[in-house]
């Protein structure tokens, strides 16, 4: 029987099984299976997992007890079996469920000494049917190629002076990365060679004709389609010796009166930039009609102030809340802030489901002294495998990651989404945020995130409301970088919409309106605004039974004026009590 025959150019393959259970070795094979992608020869001597799954699919439950039957899987330990002979595999997914005893992806799974995956040995699989892309040329080494030739030659270029003559029309991305190794051995840093060898892959492999190409030069963009294939050339220099041909349109477009997506985008700062996110918004800049591009969902927008939603919140005055849909239009976050019991938290959930059109579009997070980074946004965590059962840490995204990706996704874009902040100000927030304060600023922009290292921007339809009590900390001790990337809003039982607030809901209700005028002569004796005592301890049922009143007031609001008077030596109860209240407005 003749034997198979390992696909030139690829290294040896490796699984490594949890918990020190020994290793898979195996290679790439020329012949394909029955999927259309490379057979995959498992090694004798290589270890598996004696364990199925309830993951695993039939078929490779069936090769399983095939090959203990007939020998070519024998016992190592109650949990471990050895390869006894080579087994060739219908693709490399088949043979890593084979080793791991439950399905998972060959072309990830695999790979090699170095820890490179075996994807990055096969070539380009599907793609989308058009996809748009950015490449840089306004500064390579100080010439603006742009202007000098792109525009009127009609072509896209990268610099790759120090790279072979490349055989392959679309070669792999272990090909391009041991081009690069070789050639630029001390002239690139290790991340500017991975860099490159990313950039490379999009330019020659993963463009093609018909796709969207864009670039800047002189505050302008400049939107072409590409009309060949790569191709390798001498140039000045080496600057643009890989080419690919583009019929530019007519019309460039000012970068500061681009959508803000496209803005985001173009940000990114890698010379060769996937946009196809961006593609419809590409699209109408330039006037093209494609039946196989979906139209765009609808503008981003928030919705009018009604008298139902005024009346529902017992706001009298409508142009507040105008106001604060103004500030969030203009803002996209804002604070509440004022003493407890306004109604702080209360409001931003109320206006946020509003505005985004319901709870599902809207995430609650409180923050506290202990909050991090790790936890806001994306950070290692242990996490247990549901399959292997092994704990190991892992990349996990946190509640603004989550909600990012659920506002940027395709349908999504035009819906607002809110995430709330509780207690905004209890934590370290330069800890928190990161290099996200950044993005809080400049939503235009992108940013290099700390753990995965991807560009993020902060979708342009989500908007942030935090809340502050500001008898916890002062507005003052906010530093003055997290002033200026929130609008402040007070809510304070002295003014309006909290002033008359509970006066309005006792009204609703049917109640006596002695509450509200208690309330008044109390926080008339109190001294300090952030002090004040805010509506809601007095708008619960509880309040209303018998004995309620007089409940509350000793068990939720006297404690709260012996904290701020602590030390003093004043008498709370007598200042504060409700027969001292009663006494001046009976």
């Amino acid at each position: 029987m003749p034997q198979p025959e390992l696909l030139p150019g690829t290294p040896e393959f490796r699984i490594k099984l949890p918990k020190g259970g020994g290793e898979a070795r195996g290679h790439l094979l020329t012949d394909f299976g029955g999927n259309g992608t490379h057979k995959f020869l498992l090694r004798e001597g290589s270890t598996v997992a004696a364990e199925a799954w309830p993951g695993l699919g039939d078929h490779a439950r069936r090769t399983r007890a095939e090959l203990r039957a007939s020998g070519g899987l024998v016992d190592v330990s109650a949990d471990r079996w050895r390869v006894a002979r080579d087994i060739e595999c219908n693709s490399s997914s088949a043979a890593a469920a084979l080793v791991y005893g439950y399905d998972a992806s060959g072309p990830e799974s695999w790979r090699t000494a170095e820890g490179h995956p075996l994807g990055d040995y096969l070539s380009t699989g599907w793609r989308a049917p058009r996809k748009a892309w950015l490449v840089r040329g306004s500064n390579v080494s100080g010439h603006n190629l742009v202007r000098q030739s792109w525009l009127r030659e009609g072509f896209v270029s990268l610099a790759g002076a120090h790279l072979p003559p490349l055989e392959e029309t679309d070669p792999t991305k272990s090909t391009l990365r041991r081009f690069v190794e070789d050639g630029y051995e001390g002239a690139a840093s290790y991340s500017q060679k991975r860099g490159l060898v990313d950039e490379l892959h999009a330019f020659l492999t993963q463009m093609r004709i018909g796709d969207t190409v864009a670039t800047i030069s002189d505050g302008r963009l400049h939107v072409g389609r590409i009309t060949g294939d790569a191709v390798q050339t001498s140039s000045p220099g080496g600057l643009s010796n890989l080419r690919r041909t583009v019929a530019w349109f007519k019309n460039s477009h000012a970068y500061e009166e681009l959508p803000e997506e496209v803005q985001q985008k173009l940000s990114v700062q890698h010379d060769v930039v996937d946009l196809t996110v961006v593609l419809d918004a590409l699209d109408e800049l330039t006037g093209l009609t494609d039946l196989t591009v979906p139209a765009p969902s609808g503008e981003l927008t928030l919705p009018d102030i009604t008298g139902a939603l005024a009346a529902d919140l017992l706001v009298h005055d409508r142009s507040w809340l105008d106001e604060i849909r103004e500030l969030l239009i203009d803002e996209r976050q804002l604070v509440f802030f004022g003493p407890p019991g306004t109604g702080k938290t209360y409001l931003a959930m109320k206006l946020a489901e509003y505005f985004g059109g319901g709870p599902e579009q809207v995430k609650i997070v409180q923050f506290h002294p202990s909050y991090a980074y790790e936890d806001f946004f994306e950070g290692f965590r242990p996490v247990e495998d549901p399959e292997t059962r092994e704990v190991a840490f892992r990349l996990t995204a946190g509640p603004l990651r989550e909600l990012a990706d659920l506002a940027s996704r395709e349908g999504n874009r035009h819906i607002p989404h809110f995430l709330i902040i509780d207690e905004i100000n209890r934590a370290n927030l330069a800890k928190v945020f990161g290099e996200l304060y950044f993005l809080l600023e400049y939503r235009t922009r992108s940013v290099r995130l700390t753990y995965s290292g991807d560009d993020f921007a902060l979708p342009p339809n989500l908007f942030v409301i935090g809340t502050m009590n500001t008898a916890d900390r002062s507005i003052a001790l906010v530093d003055s970088a997290m002033r200026r990337r929130f609008a402040f809003v007070e809510l304070s039982p002295r003014t309006e919409p909290t002033a008359g607030l509970l006066a309005r809901w006792l009204k609703r209700e049917g109640r006596d309106p002695e509450p509200a005028r208690l309330l008044d002569v109390l926080n008339a004796r109190i001294d300090d605004n952030d002090f004040a005592i805010g509506p809601s301890y007095l708008m619960k049922p509880g309040v209303y039974r018998d004995g309620g009143l007089e409940r509350t007031w000793r068990t939720k609001i006297l404690p709260l004026l012996e904290e701020h008077h602590y030390g003093e030596g004043l008498d709370v109860a007598a200042r504060y009590g409700l027969d001292s209240l009663r006494e001046q407005h009976p």
